[in-house]
């Protein structure tokens, strides 16, 4: 089995793409981990019929076990299915979290996290209207390592449009709880149609609402999406320099715009290092 990843690995706390893998498709394992996504996430949920969930459970921790790095995304706590991935996923090698489906409490967080040993990270998959209302008490929860947005079933739940100003509420919750909560910007939901300017400008929006990372079902839109989502060289360049000249100063507050762009500049850089980007 082969399953190098591009030679910057980005921390799964910055990955920008997270690339879910319908996990009844083994032959696309290793592909998904050799491709440009930041974050592998083997589907035991939506993606796999009932009747098939514990050969795709079986076959996601055969190839972890045998080398394989990964997320996976686990039934929600409401049904049957979530006691079986727990305990099945409990100390499996190489399983570098879970994404719990249709999360509404933080004690859900906290539950998965307690039953796969206290250890493994949790992202957070807000999918209802319940969920997003309950996202700042879900990113507070003992567990929590990241919230993502499932968009498609928000609007199904809420009958809500795509519309980006339909949207904005939804993505604006899981950014300020993400912030109250200490934790990475949020995951956005996937772009299903339309091509790479669709995705780029979708993508653009996420990051203009606060998202740090966008779920993705096809491994070619990683490359756009980390574009998108990444400072650019001019920005990393002009983050580094700002921070060399307010240390030679003496790190002495001018005026009342040095400590804002201090915390941008170095929030830009500290992007700039976790995506390998090298300033001018």
């Amino acid at each position: 089995m082969t399953t190098e990843r591009p030679v910057h690995i980005v921390e799964p706390r910055y990955a920008r793409t997270w690339l879910l893998v319908n996990a009844t498709r083994t032959d696309l394992f290793d592909v998904a981990a050799r491709s440009r996504a930041d974050q592998v996430v083997l589907d035991i949920e939506d993606a796999v019929d009932p009747s098939r969930k514990d050969g795709a459970r079986a076959d996601s921790i055969e190839w972890l076990a045998a080398g394989g790095q990964a997320f996976v995304r686990i039934n929600d706590v409401t049904t049957p299915h979530w006691r079986d991935d727990v305990d099945a996923l409990k100390g499996v090698p190489n399983l570098l979290g879970v994404m719990l489906a249709k999360t509404e409490a933080g004690e859900q967080v906290e539950a998965t996290w307690h039953a796969l040993g206290g250890s493994v990270p949790v992202v957070a998959l807000c999918e209802s209207a319940l969920g997003i209302e309950a996202a700042r008490e879900i990113a507070c929860a003992r567990g929590t390592f990241r919230l993502a947005f499932g968009s498609g079933d928000y609007r199904r739940d809420t009958g809500a449009s795509a519309e980006d100003m339909a949207m904005a509420y939804p993505r604006t919750k899981l950014v300020v709880a993400s912030a109250i909560g200490k934790l990475p910007g949020p995951i956005d939901g996937p772009t299903t149609g339309g091509g790479h300017p669709e995705l780029r400008e979708a993508s653009g929006v996420g990051v203009a609402m606060g998202m740090m990372g966008k779920l993705c079902l096809d491994a070619e839109q990683a490359y756009v999406i980390n574009e998108v989502m990444s400072p650019n060289v001019s920005d990393a360049t002009w983050a580094r320099d700002f921070i060399s000249d307010f240390e030679r100063s003496g790190g002495v507050v001018r005026d009342g715009s040095d400590l804002p762009r201090l915390g941008r500049a170095r929030r830009i850089q500290e992007l700039a290092d976790a995506y390998g980007i090298q300033p001018l």
